[in-house]
Parts: structure tokens; C-alpha cells; sequence
């Protein structure tokens, strides 16, 4: 038997759907998935709504929150951009209330996952924090006086693309020398193949990795090998560290946190980077001796954190 007061969170991302019931703890019980259908916007909404049916029982005074990669009007109504599913300017939860009966919270889901980790996870207790989420770029949620900053346009959190070196790497959104491309799981996949690439002899276990094939090479690969000891890989990641510290470093002398917490699959699966970061940090934050450090921490909720965190500010939201 469930217990009651709960609500349906549902994390969107470019492969998978994942939903489920979520308690007012934080606890997530009957959780189920679903393939993205990225290229079709009605396909993906009937998909959608399937989901929230078979959760809620036909029980439609449960809340929806449901957490997308991309841009949220403040009104948490039309997804304005989504790089993974096609929505441009969609009036997506309106057209989910009318599917479904229920109400819907629309929320980036990165803001999701960094108010799940500031309710229930590494940030529980911090008014102030900032969360990172590392995985093919890097996204994340501010969380200033225990409430989601998301700026006046609804899109604050893009860390990813603060320019960080003038002229650098070419970053998919026009610019160049982007955080992304230095600190990310394709910066990682990148630096491993141009290691393959270079025929160098320490990488050896990539190449085995990958079939001497560079192109195959993924930010995974190289976090695996660095776990498993391989001192190629191990140095990808220190370097990989350098450069999170010090756009962490740039964020703290900003917005001064009490929190910094990294999640996502790239957050979560390397300690050596967590702990090569935090080193950087402390070595480039301004005023550094005069001032207190923020905490950094990895997340501790793992993948369920983006359907938590929509869950959560659903139930939030229908209680106001």
C-alpha cells in the first residue's frame, strides 16, 4: 500500500522517460520508464500522458511536476526551447492538463534535480546552493534563500556556457571557449580520443577500450579506466578538474554559496574529479583566507533526482 499526500514526478530526457510517485519525504516508489520519442512533440505527449494514467490509477487530484531539458516560460506554461525533444514555443502543459485532468507543474530539469538535492540530498539544511549537473554539458539550479533563482527570463542555471577561455572550443551554441567544452562529459570523450588519436603509448587501455577507433571514445570510457587505476585516464581527469574548479571558483564569487553540490552522471561517477575540483577551487576563489569556502559535495540521489525534485515542487505548487 502507498502512502498518502503523493505526487507523480517525471524526468524527460533525450533517451528515456522516467516517472513515478514520489512521498512528501522524498521517497519514490513504483517507478517505471518509457523510450523517448525525441522527434515527434504528440508522440511524445501521449507517451507522457500514458505514464501519468497507469501511475495515478485514474486518480486525478494527484499533482504533476514534470522536469525537461530546456527553457521554461516563469509561468512554468510553454517550453520556449528544448534541444532534445523538438518543443519550440509549446504550450506543453496546457495541452498535458487537457489529456490528463491533473494539474502540471512544468519545470527545467535541472532546477528539478537541484531542488531535489536541496530538499532531500547533499544540499538539505543549505538556503544557498548551487547544484551542477555534468553530463553531455553542464546544467544546474541556483537555490538562493531556500527558493529556485531562475532570473527574469525563467532560463538562469546555464552555467555550461560562461566563456572561459576567449577563442577556444567551438560550443553548439555559436560560441567559442565555453565551461562545456572544458568540463563535460564530450570535453572528456573528446580529450580521450585525441589521446588515441596521437598513437601516444600510456594510451593503451583506451585503445583497447574503443578498437583503436577514437571516434567511439566517451567522457564513460575514461571515467571507468581513471576508477580502474589507469594513470592515462587518472590524468584526463585531474585536468578535466582544473577546469570545474575554476568555473566553480567564477560561480562562487558571484552568487556565494554555502553549497556547491555536483551531480549528474559525470558528478556522480568520478570522486577524483569532485576532489580535483574542490582543490582548484580553493586555490582560484577571490579573497581567498578572508573569506569562508563554500561545501562541495557530490549529489547523493543519483537519477531519481529530476523526478523527485519535479514531484516535490508539484505538490509544493498545489498546496499555494
Amino acid at each position: 500500500m502507498h502512502p498518502t499526500n503523493l505526487s507523480i514526478g517525471v524526468d524527460i530526457g533525450g533517451t528515456k522517460i522516467l516517472a513515478a510517485l514520489v512521498d512528501e519525504d522524498g521517497k519514490v516508489y513504483g517507478q517505471i520508464h518509457r523510450e523517448t520519442p525525441n522527434h515527434d512533440v504528440a508522440r511524445t505527449e501521449r507517451t507522457l500522458a500514458e505514464m501519468i494514467r497507469e501511475l495515478s490509477e485514474d486518480n486525478d487530484q494527484m499533482p504533476v511536476g514534470i522536469g525537461a531539458a530546456g527553457w521554461m516560460d516563469r509561468q512554468g506554461k510553454n517550453v520556449l526551447f528544448s534541444p532534445h525533444l523538438s518543443w519550440r514555443n509549446e504550450p506543453v502543459r496546457d495541452r498535458l492538463m487537457k489529456l490528463v485532468g491533473h494539474e502540471v507543474t512544468l519545470v527545467n530539469d535541472a532546477d528539478a534535480a537541484g531542488w531535489a538535492e536541496h530538499r532531500f540530498g547533499a544540499g538539505r539544511g543549505e538556503s544557498d546552493m548551487v547544484c551542477l549537473t555534468l553530463g553531455t554539458g553542464i546544467g544546474g539550479a541556483v537555490i538562493l534563500g531556500g527558493q529556485i533563482h531562475r532570473g527574469k527570463s525563467g532560463i538562469a542555471g546555464e552555467f555550461g556556457h560562461q566563456v572561459i577561455v576567449p577563442g577556444g572550443h567551438r560550443c553548439a551554441c555559436g560560441n567559442r571557449g565555453c565551461w562545456e567544452q572544458y568540463a563535460s562529459g564530450n570535453a572528456l570523450g573528446r580529450e580521450g580520443a585525441e589521446l588515441v588519436r596521437s598513437k601516444s603509448p600510456v594510451a593503451f587501455r583506451l585503445r583497447e577500450a574503443v578498437g583503436d577507433n577514437p571516434d567511439a571514445v566517451t567522457g564513460a570510457d575514461v571515467t571507468r579506466l581513471a576508477a580502474n587505476g589507469d594513470p592515462a585516464c587518472k590524468d584526463l581527469i585531474e585536468d578535466m578538474g582544473g577546469w570545474l574548479g575554476l568555473g566553480i571558483a567564477n560561480l562562487a564569487s558571484v552568487l556565494d554559496p554555502g553549497t556547491i553540490v555536483i551531480g549528474g552522471g559525470l558528478g556522480t561517477a568520478s570522486k577524483q574529479l569532485v576532489e580535483t575540483a574542490e582543490e582548484t577551487y580553493r586555490r582560484s576563489l577571490s579573497g581567498r583566507g578572508y573569506r569562508p569556502f563554500a561545501k562541495i559535495c557530490q549529489a547523493e540521489l543519483g537519477p531519481a533526482a529530476g523526478l523527485i525534485g519535479a514531484a516535490d515542487l508539484a505538490r509544493f505548487n498545489q498546496q499555494q
